[in-house]
């Protein structure tokens, strides 16, 4: 019977497709023991019978770079042993582990594209260490059937590898040579040309073309970065004037284009291989990134970016194969429709992509993810303290940078960036994300929550969700949602206190039917109420404010009783001026975002028309940046509402404009940070949390901070500020209310 006795090990978390089961076949091995594992829908469960002292430690410690261990759990079995330890076929049911996301190309297969041997200079090389996951991913558990590469035969080679326990290719689902893996081609009018595909493409890129290359989430198009006409003309096809583009690079190119830290070369080089936001060198052309000090850039992730910057040996313009407000385009016969107008050349294979994913984008200083996408999708965040009990929530997020946030079993799965729901096929897109993460992850949703604003489409959706299956549903409003999801992200417990929150970002409706946007709340998951705001003033034309700063400034002005520049005194302001009496399409806002635009078309950026959103916010920033000191600005009160009326006088006066713009960051930053330091010293709050899509902003976050200093302040990381973190927060908010 002693001999019978073994115990079983049940590993959650992100250890399928990462050579878990590999690893516990030698580890297990070496130490003598007899058992088994085997992947199935709840991650990866093991029986063991020995001597298995410090064997669930060494799981831990020695786990596979690309494992993540949310949890180890054990029970005793009595069952006979087999003879030794093997690795058995994998089982299905109910999917209850985490998927990994895609990993950039690890060292040992990209030195293999670039030695000679069979996969010499061949683009699909990966292993367990890296390659496509959840992006070639069609269903749990991960096994080669269940992905876009089930309609490759392994060939006797490869069979070998992916058999072998001791290989680091062990059941690397997307295992593949040139002689049974994805197939390479370069086409130009529709016709396949003969010849090296990456050597066609290096060729028309010298030329000053623009290529469309297949990647592993989706199309991007791609031309020379330091030639101005090829860049230009990828503006002009493309209908993008101003809007910065991602580029990628060799390491080795870096230090001539920005001013790399350590940490962001540690970003560069994770396997999520992220777009890193770096101060620029002005060594490129100034169309890459008109009127901004920062690009952002990548490394090769793949190894056919690796053999085509190898080639080409330079900097390539990197930005998404969609046209303008489309999802990225993810199928060869959609992108030859498409980026037929804009590519001069394909290169193309016949890997098939599962869902289409952006790339993600960060910055380092202060640290805050902009887009969660590719590489960093299907994370997981576990829930803080006091929700271990919270339903299987469905958080449909908001209309812009749309995302969806699922809870389950502790834990909430925040979707990849979605795209603006304003556009039909981003809406279908979003639509069928819902329908694919719910199946995926076999969520048996219990609860919807939306945000209260009736006319956003995420709302609609989620709303029609619940009423076709009797849910019940959660109204959150737009600025308690940014302020739960910045708690969430940090941990804060369901019990943990009242929280202040600084919530800056374009609109979202608040509960006094007003368009909200510069808020300091008062709250926790159940509740926050309004504490202090932005004076609100009229958007006249509506959404027109948005895209046009003029119509911004002279509201602000007027309400401010100052003279138009002339810039402005020359556009028809008489026509929105009677629009805002009437209340003719002119909505009451506090937005900070709608006053960054003032601020910038008063000093003389962007006074006409945005070519992208936040273009003229973005500006400001720039020009802020290359002053030493700020504008004075006269003091204020610290009263419920924040008046800007001293702040466009600055604005107004004589100081450089580098300085007046510094002054508008640094007046925001004061008051509100003065406000919420006063919660805190009264007992009233015990932390103070900042979000919104203002808080991309790397000045105004920096300002705020020092502001704030000695306080505890919670910020955003490894989730966006923007809109798109916004379902977490309605997911716990929810969850709260519901329980």
């Amino acid at each position: 019977m002693t001999e019978r006795k073994g115990t079983e090990i049940r590993v959650r978390g992100q250890v399928q497709g990462v050579g878990f089961r590999p690893f516990v076949w030698r580890l297990a091995r070496d130490r003598g023991l007899r058992g088994w594992v085997l992947n199935d829908a709840a991650g990866v469960l093991i029986r063991i019978w020995g001597e298995t002292a410090g064997f669930t430690e060494a799981l831990r410690d020695e786990a596979p770079p690309l494992a993540r261990i949310d949890r180890i759990e054990t029970r005793e079995v009595t069952e006979n042993p087999p003879d030794g330890f093997e690795i058995r076929a994998s089982e299905g049911g109910a999917a209850d582990t985490r998927v990994t996301p895609d990993a950039a190309t690890c060292p040992d297969c990209l030195a293999e594209i670039r030695a000679p041997g069979r996969r010499h200079g061949y683009a699909f090389t990966n292993c367990t260490h890296c390659g496509p996951r959840f992006s070639i991913l069609r269903g749990l558990p991960y096994d080669r059937a269940q992905t876009t590469m089930a309609g490759f035969a392994l060939c006797p080679a490869c069979r070998a590898e992916y058999d072998d326990p001791a290989d680091r290719r062990f059941h690397a689902q997307p295992v593949a040579c040139p002689a049974c893996g994805p197939r390479l081609w370069f086409e130009a009018d529709g016709v396949e040309l003969s010849g090296d595909p990456v050597a066609l493409a290096v060729a028309a890129l010298k030329r000053g073309e623009i290529v469309a290359v297949k990647g592993l989430g989706g199309f991007h198009l791609a031309c020379d970065a330091r030639d101005p006409a090829a860049v230009g003309r990828l503006r002009a096809r493309k209908h993008r004037p101003a809007k910065p583009f991602a580029l990628m690079a060799r390491e080795a190119d870096l230090d001539r284009l920005v001013r790399v830290t350590p940490a962001d070369l540690a970003a560069l080089r994770s396997p999520a291989a992220p777009v890193v936001l770096m101060p620029a060198r002005g060594t490129l052309p100034g169309v890459v990134a008109p009127g901004i000090d920062t690009l952002g850039v990548m490394l090769p992730y793949t190894p056919l970016h690796h053999l085509l910057l190898d080639a080409f040996g330079g900097v390539l313009v990197m930005t998404s194969g969609n046209l303008s407000g489309e999802p990225q385009v993810i199928d060869n016969a959609e992108a030859r429709a498409k980026l037929a107008p804009f590519a001069d050349g394909f290169l193309i294979h016949d890997r098939d992509i599962a869902r289409r994913l952006d790339d993600s984008v960060l910055r380092c200083d202060p640290p805050m993810v902009l887009r969660h996408a590719r590489g960093r999708v299907p994370g997981v965040i576990d829930l803080p303290e006091g929700f271990a009990d919270a339903p299987e929530v469905l958080a449909t997020g908001a209309q812009m940078k749309g995302a969806i946030c699922l809870i389950r079993h502790g834990q909430a799965m925040l979707s990849h960036y979605l795209g603006d729901l304003d556009d039909p096929l981003c809406l279908s897109e979003f639509e069928r994300a819902i329908a694919d993460y719910r199946a995926l992850f076999a969520h048996r949703t219990s609860h919807v929550a939306v945000d209260a604003h009736p006319g956003y489409r995420a709302s609609q959706i989620g709303r029609d969700i619940a009423g076709r299956e009797g849910l019940p549903v959660t109204e959150v409003w737009h600025h308690h949602a940014h302020m739960a999801a910045c708690m969430a992200e940090n941990g804060w417990p369901l019990r943990g206190g009242k929280v202040a929150g600084i919530v800056l970002d374009g609109t979202g409706l608040g509960p006094d039917g007003t368009l909200w946007g510069g808020e300091l709340l008062l709250g926790d998951y159940h509740a926050a109420r309004r504490i202090a705001h932005l004076a609100p003033a009229p958007l006249p034309g509506g959404d027109r404010a948005a895209r046009e700063p003029w119509r911004n400034a002279v509201m602000r002005l007027d309400q401010a009783g100052l003279a138009l520049p002339e810039p402005l005194a020359a556009l028809p302001v008489q026509v929105i001026r009677a629009a805002a009496r009437a209340g003719l399409n002119a909505p009451l806002s506090s937005s900070a975002g709608r006053l960054f635009d003032a601020a910038a078309a008063i000093i003389g950026l962007c006074v006409q028309a945005q070519s992208y959103e936040g273009e003229a916010a973005m500006r400001l920033e720039a020009l802020a940046g290359t002053a030493r000191e700020a504008a004075e600005v006269e003091d204020q009160t610290d009263g419920p509402q924040i008046d800007p009326a001293p702040m466009l006088r600055m604005l107004c006066g004589p100081a450089p404009a580098a300085e007046r713009a510094r002054a508008v960051h640094l007046w925001l930053a004061q008051a509100f940070a003065r406000r919420a330091r006063k919660l805190i010293e009264t007992g009233a709050a015990q932390a103070v949390a900042l979000s919104g899509g203002c808080f991309q902003n790397a000045l105004l976050l920096r300002l705020t901070l020092t502001e704030l200093s000695g306080l505890r302040v919670l910020i955003h990381r490894e989730t966006p500020a923007n809109d798109g973190g916004l379902a977490l927060g309605q997911a716990l908010i929810a969850s709260a209310q519901s329980m």
